[in-house]
C-alpha cells in the first residue's frame, strides 16, 4: 500500500511511520522541512506549506490512502498569532490537502484525518461518546472546522475517518515528557481541584486505532483516540506519581495557570469525560484500557524513552 503521511516527524508520525514501513507500505511525506522527514519517509519527502496553497501533485501520485496528523501544537501561552497559526494549520491545511486528492488522477481511497477531544469542551461529568454535541470555545470550533474540511472528501468517494485524541501517554514527547521533571523532583501536583475528567491514550492503542482505522473498511466517521478507563486529573496524578514512586502533594492552583498559561489554561482545566464507544463497538480492542497498567508499561525497565 501506497501511503501519504503530514505529521510525519512528530511524536506519532513518526512511529507510526516505522511500523507501516516494517509490514512493507510505502511512504511518501509532506513536510514543511524536507531534511528532517528524509529518515522517516520510505519512498519521498516533499515540501508543503499546507497554509499557503495545494501540495506538490507528485506526491498523489499512485497513493491508496493518507494518513492527515500535521498540526501546529496547542500546548503553549497562546496570542493571536498562535491561535491563527493553530487554526491554519489544521482548517486551511486539511481544505488545502482534500482539494488536491479530488484533483488527483486516482482519488485515494482512505483519509484518516486528526481531531482532539478538544472538539466537546468543557462538559463537566457528562460521558462524551462520539455522537456527544459539539461544546464551545476555540479548540472546539477549530475541531469542527477541521473535521469538516476532511468530511468534505467524502464527496468524491473517499472513506474518511477522523480520530479525536485524547492526551497521549508517551514518556519520549507531548505531555507526559513535560510532566516528568516536576514529578521526579517531587513538586507536583493535581491541576485546580483535580476533579476534571482527563482523556488519555497510551502510545501503542493511539497507533493501533490510526492503523486500524486506515485498514478496516469499515471505519467512518468520528472516533474517540482515548481509553475506556476514564479517571479524573486527581486520580491521574496520584497514579503517575505511585508509577516513579515519587510524591505528588503540590496542587498547581488555578490562579497560577492562568499567569503561566493565559487562555490556554482553561483547555487544561477543562473535564472532558471521552468514551471510545464507536472503536469498541466496531471492534477495536485496547492493549491498554486502565490507567495503572498503562503507565507500567511506559515506564517499565527497557521501555522507558525519556
Amino acid at each position: 500500500m501506497k501511503v501519504l503521511m503530514t505529521g510525519a516527524t512528530g511524536l506519532i508520525g513518526r512511529q507510526l511511520c516505522a511500523q507501516l514501513t516494517g509490514e512493507g507500505h510505502a511512504i511518501t511525506v509532506l513536510t514543511r522541512r524536507v531534511e528532517s522527514a528524509k529518515s522517516v519517509a520510505h519512498q519521498a519527502a516533499f515540501a508543503w506549506q499546507p497554509e499557503a496553497g495545494l501540495p506538490p501533485m507528485a506526491a498523489l501520485e499512485g497513493i491508496d490512502t493518507v494518513i492527515h496528523l500535521a498540526g501546529e501544537p496547542v500546548a503553549q501561552r497562546w496570542s493571536a498569532e498562535v491561535k491563527r497559526r493553530i487554526r491554519d494549520s489544521r482548517v486551511l491545511a486539511t481544505r488545502n490537502l482534500v482539494a488536491a486528492m479530488r484533483r488527483a488522477e486516482r482519488a485515494p481511497q482512505v483519509l484518516v484525518s486528526g481531531s482532539a477531544v478538544g472538539f466537546y469542551g468543557n462538559r463537566g461529568d457528562e460521558r462524551l461518546t462520539e455522537s456527544a454535541k459539539q461544546g464551545q470555545g476555540f479548540l472546539t470550533d477549530v475541531c469542527v472546522e477541521w473535521e469538516n474540511e476532511a468530511r468534505a472528501a467524502e464527496s468524491f468517494g473517499t472513506r474518511v475517518a477522523l480520530i479525536r485524541t485524547g492526551v497521549v501517554l508517551d514518556p519520549a514527547g507531548g505531555a507526559l515528557k513535560t510532566m516528568l521533571p516536576a514529578f521526579n523532583f517531587g513538586i507536583a501536583g493535581k491541576l485546580g481541584d483535580g476533579r476534571q475528567w482527563f482523556p488519555w491514550i497510551h502510545r501503542d492503542d493511539i497507533l493501533s486505532l490510526l492503523r486500524w482505522a486506515l485498514m478496516n473498511d469499515q471505519a467512518r466517521g468520528a472516533f474517540n483516540g482515548a481509553a475506556p478507563d476514564a479517571v479524573t486529573n486527581e486520580e491521574f496524578t496520584k497514579e503517575l506519581a505511585a508509577a516513579l514512586n515519587r510524591p505528588a502533594v503540590l496542587p498547581v492552583p488555578k490562579f497560577a495557570l492562568d499567569i503561566l498559561f493565559g487562555e490556554m489554561a482553561a483547555v487544561m482545566l477543562a473535564s472532558q469525560r471521552v468514551e471510545p464507544q464507536a472503536a469498541l463497538a466496531a471492534g477495536f480492542t485496547f492493549r491498554f484500557p486502565h490507567l495503572r497498567e498503562a503507565l507500567q508499561d511506559l515506564f517499565k525497565t527497557g521501555n522507558r524513552q525519556d
